[in-house]
């Protein structure tokens, strides 16, 4: 990781002052805590992450939980133990077939996430000239119905032969219904063995080998008690068959994902750069109606471009090392869509995605979602910490961003305690209201609170030293309470870590 040279620099600028929220266009409710990063450690970041801050380029912020109108919730899906959906399988099948075939998929389909926006404005900005805006840095999508709640054990398996068909409405099937029953003797094949429901299956080999195991025989013997089912000879299919399934060499069109470093010395990136501008400029108007004002070059640099994280390298962590890069999404040789991503210690965070209007159709929100969270899978096997795809905050009082529960098996973190709790036990909660805290112990604290405000480090006059030292030096200072409200909010690991700025 980084050296004992690298340092995170950061200005404290506290919450007091609330501005506009996207969500709810609420003029003064949307209240946050807000730092500006000099520099950072991937690791300090990690765990500011892990204590609800999340960035907007240099501009670090943390929302007043239980004072904002909108309450934002830090979510995480757990990359390895995910299975899409069939909305998400639905969306991965539309892509594929406008890839090989160019099929384009019908307007408006029953049952797609089809993508969005929902902006949030920031405040102003902060004192000492420093640039800065709070901009919502996930990625929208239009809220997916909560049908889709359903766990995924048996939704998306394939149905087994002892299922009978459903009836559809104006169907054949439905047509027999008025004919004369059929006469004594024909019927199913009576040398067939008859139909069984596949749980009385399940259990059926679930005690064939409790018998097997407690006769001495290994449970990995040959069972040739019955015919194998539909769901033991068609497994369901993952995530990545499903991304890496093959077109023929004729296909229509031609995708290809790029992972570039956010870095101006990096050859990919600046050939690249200014076809990205271009595509922010033209995503912003569209969709959010942004001015050409607001979505300038010099805009898209510090939104997007300017990233407080230091690019660092490890020996066991993945081989393009830790940092802000862009992952772009080449069409037929252009650029269709950019996501920005961190890839910090133990995850991948999503920071935002642009993309061109014109292709909206391909839900191009929710297939990237599910392209980064098959690389943050990959990523694991080479670092195995690296787990988990942070989806930037779950907004449930917002139902346009409900649909980022949709990614399971998902947590989110508890705003008084700073554990996570799954997203299940979290849901009956934000259904009574909007703030709530999720750890179910009542007895349980911060575990990582600093009790000693004196062990803050500071950096005052290019000089390290301990909150203590310095307050000593400044006779009469009257910032202690600032300061010890900056460290309840980083936690004792990174106030012991991160250098405070003081004038």
């Amino acid at each position: 990781m980084a050296g004992n040279n690298c340092y995170t620099i950061v200005e404290y600028f506290g919450g007091d002052d609330g501005y506009r929220c996207g969500y709810c266009k609420n003029e003064k409710g949307n209240f946050s805590h807000g730092m500006w990063s000099h520099t950072m450690t991937v690791q300090d970041y990690q765990d500011l992450i892990d204590r609800g801050w999340r960035r907007s380029g240099k501009y670090v912020y943390k929302p007043i939980m239980n004072k904002t109108c909108c309450p934002q919730y830090t979510i995480r899906c757990h990359a390895a133990k995910f299975q899409p959906t069939k909305s998400h399988k639905k969306i991965l099948k539309k892509i594929n077939k406008y890839i090989c075939k160019g099929v384009l998929p019908k307007e408006s389909e029953p049952g797609e996430l089809m993508d969005s926006v929902c902006e949030v404005e920031g405040p102003q900005e902060p004192s000492k000239g420093m640039e800065c805006a709070i901009t919502d840095i996930q990625k929208e999508e239009a809220e997916f119905p909560a049908a889709t709640n359903v766990e995924l054990n048996e939704a998306d398996v394939t149905p087994t032969v002892s299922e009978p068909p459903r009836k559809e409405p104006g169907s054949v099937l439905d047509g027999r219904a008025t004919a004369t029953a059929p006469k004594p003797g024909i019927g199913l094949d009576p040398n067939r063995p008859p139909c069984r429901k596949a749980k009385d299956l399940r259990k059926e080999r679930r005690h064939q080998k409790e018998q097997l195991k407690h006769s001495g025989v290994g449970v990995s013997s040959t069972l040739t008690t019955s015919p194998p089912t539909a769901t033991q000879t068609n497994q369901t299919k993952t995530l990545e068959d499903f991304l890496t399934a093959t077109c023929p060499d004729s296909s229509s069109h031609c995708l290809e994902v790029r992972l570039v470093p956010v870095s101006f010395e990096d050859p990919h990136f600046t050939a690249s750069y200014h076809q990205s501008v271009a595509l922010y400029t033209r995503y912003q108007m569209a969709i959010h109606g942004d001015d050409p004002s607001e979505c300038s070059e010099s805009e898209f640099r510090r939104f997007l471009c300017d990233s407080p994280l230091e690019a660092e390298y490890s020996v066991d962590g993945p081989e393009m090392g830790y940092g802000s890069f862009h992952q772009q999404y080449w069409l037929d040789g252009q650029i269709v869509a950019v996501g920005v991503i961190d890839i910090l210690p133990t995850c991948v965070s999503s920071v935002y995605l642009y993309y061109h209007p014109d292709f909206a159709f391909l839900s191009l929100g929710s297939y990237s979602a599910l392209r980064e969270i098959a690389f943050t899978r990959q990523l694991q096997k080479s670092s195995p910490k690296l787990s988990h795809y942070y989806m930037g905050f779950y907004i449930h009082s917002c139902p346009k961003m409900r649909y980022k529960g949709q990614y399971r098996p998902s947590e989110l973190l508890c705003p008084e305690t700073y554990v996570w709790v799954t997203i299940e036990q979290c849901l009956p909660h934000l259904e009574n209201s909007r703030y709530a805290r999720f750890n179910p112990n009542p007895d349980e604290g911060d575990a990582r609170v600093l009790k000693d405000v004196g062990r803050a480090l500071v950096l005052h006059r290019r000089t390290v030293m301990p909150y203590a030292v310095y307050s000593r030096k400044q006779k009469g200072s009257r910032d202690e309470t600032e300061v010890r409200e900056y460290a309840s909010l980083v936690g004792q690991n990174c106030a012991e870590r991160i250098l405070l700025y003081r004038a």
